[in-house]
């Protein structure tokens, strides 16, 4: 993670993504979380898939690759899409945003439990605990009766989504040699049929158009989940699967200050206290033993011919 590409790709998926939550607020006023999730998985799709035939390429060819697609489409789209939407309905974007932050937590415990994730050393485990010790102090539960509603309850299964989805990715789809466009673009075709397939049975509620709701699925769209689906996937190719969700550590500190600052929504000093918390726990999470440097170094062409 030290090198500046890197660092800025982290920076720019940290601010869109942690914008994200604001975002899906706004849509709110216009539409139902099933409604969002499509035309934002639809317009990411034309975004990337454009940028796809852009720069002369093609969508993957092999039906294998298509099917494990459509799983992570499943936990990295459509199912944390809705149900953040549905969360925010009762939850503060700022709180959804420190929700969220649990996801390498998740993510590091699935891969332990299939053996897909190292231990990785003492400093690493420290930073994913610092990490979320902020969180909780950030949300504050003791203070608080929003962390035991159903609307928090839906953003804490849509983190564990996401973390389900970077396992399978890290396991299933670096053997296919597929570039991290090829791989966004299939994913958010899938996703944008399989959230489709969604609406007969909970999107057919009457749309209230109004110019804030238009620009917020817009943004969520094409910045939201177009561009920063490419950015990602390259994340997880340079930095593997749980470095890559630590990025989560960081949606807290803009979702909360974009919901104080255009929302209204609280901001104390325990908050503040507890971001820095958070961007400490980042900061040993970075760490990396020797060994695992050199598996980095060494790992398959077929990875490394994805950058």
């Amino acid at each position: 993670m030290n090198k500046p590409a890197t660092l800025i790709r982290f920076g720019a998926l940290a601010l869109v993504w942690g914008s994200s939550f604001l975002w899906i607020k706004i849509a709110l006023t216009g539409f139902s979380p099933v409604q969002i999730a499509v035309i934002r998985i639809g317009l990411g799709a034309a975004v990337v898939v454009a940028l796809l035939y852009a720069r002369g390429h093609r969508l993957p060819r092999s039906r294998k690759a298509w099917g494990h697609l459509a799983v992570v489409a499943l936990f990295a789209n459509v199912i944390p899409f809705i149900l953040f939407a549905v969360g925010e309905r009762t939850v503060d974007s700022g709180i959804a945003g420190v929700i969220n932050s649990t996801t390498p937590l998740w993510t590091l415990a699935i891969g332990l439990l299939l053996g897909s994730e190292k231990q990785g050393g003492g400093a690493r485990l420290l930073g994913l605990i610092l990490g979320f010790a902020g969180t909780l102090l950030i949300f504050a539960p003791w203070h608080q009766a929003g962390l035991a509603s159903w609307g928090a309850l839906a953003c804490l299964a849509a983190a564990v989504s996401y973390a389900v989805a970077y396992v399978y990715i890290g396991r299933s789809l670096s053997r296919f040699g597929l570039t991290a466009m090829q791989l966004s673009s299939a994913q958010l075709v899938v996703g944008t049929g399989l959230t489709a397939l969604v609406v007969p049975v909970a999107g057919m509620q009457l749309v209230h158009l109004n110019a804030a709701a238009l620009i917020a699925v817009a943004v969520l769209g094409v910045f939201g989940t177009g561009i920063a689906f490419v950015i990602n996937y390259r994340l997880i190719e340079d930095e593997g699967t749980t470095n890559a969700t630590t990025v989560g550590y960081l949606l807290p500190v803009v979702s909360v200050l974009l919901g104080a600052a255009f929302l209204r929504e609280a901001l104390t000093v325990r908050v503040v206290v507890g971001m820095a918390v958070v961007l400490f726990g980042v900061a040993l999470t970075r760490h990396r033993p020797i060994v695992e440097i050199a598996s980095v170094v060494t790992r398959p062409a077929s990875l490394a011919a994805m950058k």
